[in-house]
């Protein structure tokens, strides 16, 4: 899937290794809407088994980089290539290099797996199923062994960077998490986004813990990107927060604590209706919701200041039960 088209000949741009990968998300998120199975056969099912095929034979447009490891998982990217949604680059300086083994991209990769798998079940193709199969085995094994950092109780952003960033709730709402949800270890996860990532606008890009954490988007436009994804708040990733949390909660196995979840869960939807209630209708985006916001008092916007998955995402926080 191009992630955009060239605003001087119309060519297709293929810098994001995730845009195909989300698309197989969103055909699940489809039909748990709709079960309209016939028009994901007609319209969509060749172009994913395309997808996975290219990605597991290696594909390298635009220098992307994007090839499955002999341990399983996904591996995308170069030195001078920005092709995850962290994509600030100042000339040929990469402000957030990811490239290698990256958190979401494999939590998706996996997603993506088992997504093809249950449909091409479903649609006779048993070859298919079993070869997506056991590829999704083979990059759960690798993901779970190998991203978890036992120090700091979270997942590796990118094996070999242990910063502390929200791309790992990928591994905890996509619709088959690579992750076991009732484990130790995911609960660690998900607390750890919570407590140093969230805020009442988005999650920070990056703990304040963290060496290079930046709470003000400010200043020129070289400043601003370099602090574009160094812990700033990205208002977007409050939704994959949501979809991880219901998650959470579907997968707790204690009466008692799910009760305690889901009462959390309440007043953080409420918080959110409650700040972007006031931003729409008071605030600097008037009417619409702010790209990014300060990850400190008084948490001003910044960014485009009506940014479509901004609205989106706290949309669907509202409106899902």
């Amino acid at each position: 899937m191009p992630n955009g088209y060239s605003g001087f000949d119309g060519r297709p741009m293929y810098n994001s290794v995730d845009a195909s990968l989300l698309l197989f998300e969103q055909i699940n998120k489809y039909l748990e809407y709709t079960g309209d199975y016939d028009f994901v056969k007609e319209e969509l099912y060749e172009k994913l088994k395309d997808i996975i095929t290219n990605y597991s034979q290696g594909t390298n447009l635009d220098d992307n980089n994007i090839y499955v490891d002999s341990d399983g998982l996904l591996v995308s990217g170069t030195e001078k290539t920005q092709n995850t949604w962290m994509d600030a680059k100042i000339g040929d300086y990469v402000v957030t290099p990811r490239n290698g083994k990256v958190v979401e991209i494999n939590a998706l990769w996996y997603n993506s797996l088992k997504t093809l798998e249950n449909l091409s079940k479903k649609f006779g193709e048993e070859d298919v199923s079993k070869a997506c199969k056991e590829a999704a085995k083979k990059c759960k094994t690798s993901f779970n062994k190998n991203f978890y950092n036992t120090r700091r109780k979270c997942l590796y952003d990118v094996l070999g960077d242990n910063k502390i960033r929200p791309n790992q709730l990928f591994a905890l709402s996509t619709t088959y998490p690579v992750m076991t949800l009732s484990s130790e270890k995911a609960k660690n996860v998900f607390n750890i986004v919570t407590d140093k990532l969230l805020t009442r606008y988005g999650l920070r890009t990056l703990s304040r813990m963290d060496d290079g954490y930046i709470a003000e988007y400010e200043g020129d436009s070289f400043k601003r990107d370099m602090s574009y994804h160094q812990g700033i708040s990205w208002v977007w990733l409050l939704g994959l927060y949501a979809d991880a949390f219901q998650n959470m909660i579907k997968a707790e196995k204690d009466p008692k604590e799910k009760k305690s979840m889901q009462a959390r869960y309440k007043i953080f939807k409420g918080n959110v209706y409650t700040t972007f209630k006031k931003e729409i209708n008071d605030e600097e985006a008037v009417q619409s919701i702010s790209e990014v916001y300060n990850s400190k008092p008084p948490y001003l916007p910044g960014g485009t200041c009506s940014q479509a998955w901004s609205v989106s995402e706290v949309l669907k926080i509202i409106i899902k039960s």
